[in-house]
């Protein structure tokens, strides 16, 4: 049986093939070296949450799209034992779909952690102006959109349109948020 890495790699490749890009392509519209592409293709290694974020951005699709066929298929109730979870250890964040996306309704919920003392950065949106909804559970999050900076507590919430750059740092407190995909 394939393990969800396995599967998320043969996705990437199909994705890649499908458009016909060659490996060359896709690494100067990603901003990601061919190297790491081909690793990650052949489930060397799994790819990390910036590599997935520059992947969806080069494809014009979101992250949970990328993932979608290698998660669980739509369902009405998702019980949390059967929810998509992947994690990049690399950078301490875990990302789990609570409802899984389908082709179609428009919104998705992912529940997201984040270690202390990390950060994330992602080059530019899988879909620009797609329209985010930050939640806070636990913890405190740095969150740069753009050239903006805010500073997250437990409770708070943030929308945003994202356009450009975006970063999520934590410091000391590991983070515990919800994200609304609008």
């Amino acid at each position: 049986m394939s393990t969800l890495n396995d599967r998320l790699a043969e996705r990437l490749k199909h994705i890649r093939l499908e458009r016909g890009w060659s490996l060359e392509a896709l690494a100067e519209a990603s901003g990601v070296s061919r190297s790491a592409l081909s690793r990650v293709e052949n489930a060397e290694v799994s790819p990390t949450a910036e590599t997935l974020g520059s992947l969806s951005s080069a494809y014009r699709m979101t992250i949970s799209q990328l993932l979608a066929p290698v998660e669980a298929p739509f369902a009405p109730l998702v019980r949390h034992a059967e929810q998509s979870l992947w994690q990049d250890p690399e950078n301490g964040f875990t990302r789990r779909v609570v409802s899984p996306p389908s082709g179609g309704l428009s919104a998705e919920v992912v529940r997201c952690e984040l270690a202390p003392y990390q950060m994330i950065s992602y080059a530019a949106p899988s879909v620009p102006g797609h329209e985010h909804h930050l939640v806070m559970l636990e913890g405190a999050l740095t969150v740069s959109i753009g050239n903006e900076e805010h500073a997250l507590l437990a409770g708070d919430c943030l929308r945003y349109q994202l356009y450009g750059r975006s970063r999520f740092q934590t410091g000391v407190d590991a983070a515990s948020y919800i994200i609304v995909l609008v």
